[in-house]
């Protein structure tokens, strides 16, 4: 299906089942009613001169990973920062597996199947009963070399890669067997999309490109591709949690319909503008997770949000590069957000 006919759809049978024939005048072109019909008619282009649409992402304490615990802090902090889409931590680790001692031991890997989710899907039930009709919502998916990060510690991941890629790859399709069972039953469930997560191509990470190109990027674009062809928002993220980037072209041609990522390279620092037309998507970003939407007052927040968004795009998420410190003090972020929608004191 069309992503114009898509969204279309989406917007008739989402608002107007959910709200009776008011959902009307916000499918033809009128002021949206609600968050979930304004970022629809943001991701077909019609964006509004005085707002733009923001979210900062961050975890949750010990108490509020998984299940319904994590569902409620999640829909606490969704409308306490007036955040323009829900986008779902996820929680439900890999851990370090001793018997990963030797490539061949990749081949060793059963993958998880859905029961070991059970927790996240949790999460994701229950927030998209409370909040689908009001808006968007999206669920973190890491990569299966990700995973394979978690499964091995990255050290011996990346050295077992450059030893035995081949062996590396049999643990690489185990993973991504195992996130295609849990994408489904997000999609069944009813989300929206997905926050894609890639890493891999980084600076000092793999010794040769070839290897992120034959081995990472196949694994990874297995899910990405099929969640892009049937949800309506989903974000790349290109993670830059281990490494920053040295240019983001082994990446430009991955799904998403908006692009997330540091626009400070190794060597320069891109603009919002060259990053939008390097990807040909929209783009999300515009202040550092360590900066001052961590540490400024209202005053150096609304400075910092209002020279962001003078220079970005018109079509532009106004977020942080990844992941903001789970410190950090919601009325920062509230305040940010509430400064891309133009909100007056």
């Amino acid at each position: 299906m069309q992503r114009r006919k898509f969204i279309q759809s989406t917007l008739l049978g989402a608002g107007t089942l959910a709200l009776g024939q008011q959902a009307w005048p916000a499918v033809f072109g009128t002021s949206p009613l609600n968050k979930r019909e304004r970022m629809l008619q943001w991701l077909e282009g019609k964006t509004e001169a005085s707002y733009r649409p923001a979210a900062f992402f961050l975890h949750f304490d010990e108490k509020h990973k998984v299940g319904s615990a994590a569902a409620k802090k999640h829909l606490e902090y969704f409308r306490y920062t007036e955040m323009d889409f829900v986008k779902i931590q996820y929680e439900q680790a890999y851990t370090p597996l001793d018997f990963l001692r030797t490539p061949a031991d990749w081949a060793k890997l059963v993958p998880n199947r859905l029961d070991f989710y059970a927790p996240q899907l949790e999460t994701v039930r229950e927030i998209v009963k409370a909040a689908k009709k009001e808006a968007l919502i999206i669920m973190t998916l890491y990569s299966p070399f990700m995973w394979a990060g978690h499964c091995a510690t990255l050290p011996v991941l990346l050295r077992h890669m450059e030893e035995d890629p081949d062996a590396v790859k049999k643990g690489l399709d185990a993973l991504t067997e195992s996130q295609l069972l849990f994408a489904r039953a997000c999609m069944e469930i009813g989300v929206d999309g997905f926050y894609m997560s890639t890493q891999g191509s980084e600076t000092n990470q793999l010794s040769d490109p070839r290897l992120f190109k034959h081995y990472v990027k196949p694994s990874d674009l297995v899910a990405m591709q099929e969640v892009s062809a049937k949800c309506p928002f989903n974000i790349l993220h290109v993670c830059d949690y281990n490494n920053i980037y040295a240019n983001y072209d082994a990446v430009l041609d991955y799904p998403g319909q908006v692009v997330n990522c540091n626009p400070q390279l190794t060597d320069r620092k891109l603009s919002w503008e060259e990053i939008s037309t390097l990807f040909k998507r929209p783009t999300m970003g515009g202040l550092q997770k360590n900066g001052v939407i961590s540490k400024g007052s209202p005053e150096e927040i609304e400075r910092a949000v209002a020279k962001v968004i003078k220079d970005a795009p018109r079509q532009f998420i106004l977020g942080a590069e990844c992941t903001v410190p789970g410190t950090t003090d919601w009325k920062n972020l509230r305040t940010a957000i509430r400064q891309a929608h133009g909100v007056k004191k």
